[in-house]
């Protein structure tokens, strides 16, 4: 199946100049498009919370081609872009963008390029745990408290913004290993987190 994705970050910005433009590609060169997917969100915003995540990452199968206008929208930041690709890559996913002529498919260009995608968001995973060590001492230094005080439980975890997506996508039949792979988490770390909020 081919997917036109479309994204805007607000309201007020109109989708159907996108839509044109994948339309007028797609007549082109032979394609037809068989699922819409418009998302109307800020491309800061993680995939699993826009429609690229829940409809399209979730149900695409190897094969399937994704067709938009430009990389950016599928993420405002370079680290979300290269993710999302390296995820389309890995099942076999065609992604095509207009403006940029960028093709990822399964030639020995696009194994380099998720090699260079896969090496780079691993440097820049390691630049914020830098970045963010050098915070937590100068804190430290200057005498601020990090971390929960001792003896105090914590009421924050690593998945309490996700909460209501989380069991909402429970609620809704989705398995709890399927969750796990999204977050990259174990099994038992959404399992438990269930439990704490239930």
């Amino acid at each position: 199946m081919t997917y036109g994705y479309i994204r805007v970050s607000t309201d007020a910005q109109n989708t159907e100049n996108q839509k044109m433009e994948i339309q007028k590609f797609c007549a082109q060169n032979g394609i037809e498009i068989g699922c819409w997917v418009e998302d109307v969100i800020s491309g800061t915003k993680d995939p699993c919370f826009r429609k690229l995540g829940k409809i399209i990452m979730e149900h695409i199968n190897e094969g399937d081609l994704v067709v938009c206008t430009e990389l950016s929208r599928l993420g405002r930041s370079l680290l979300m872009i290269m993710n999302t690709l390296n995820f389309f890559l890995q099942r076999g996913i065609h992604v095509w963008t207009i403006k940029e002529n960028f093709r990822l498919s399964d030639d020995i260009t696009s194994k380099v390029v998720s090699f260079a995608f896969g090496l780079a968001a691993e440097i820049e995973r390691q630049l914020i745990s830098q970045r963010t060590k050098a915070a937590l001492e100068r804190a430290k230094k200057s005498g601020i408290h990090v971390g929960r005080h001792r003896g105090r439980k914590s009421s924050h975890y690593k998945l309490s913004p996700f909460t209501s997506y989380i069991m909402e996508e429970i609620n809704s039949g989705r398995t709890i290993k399927s969750l796990a792979q999204e977050f990259n988490v174990s099994w038992d770390t959404i399992k438990n987190h269930i439990n704490r909020v239930s």
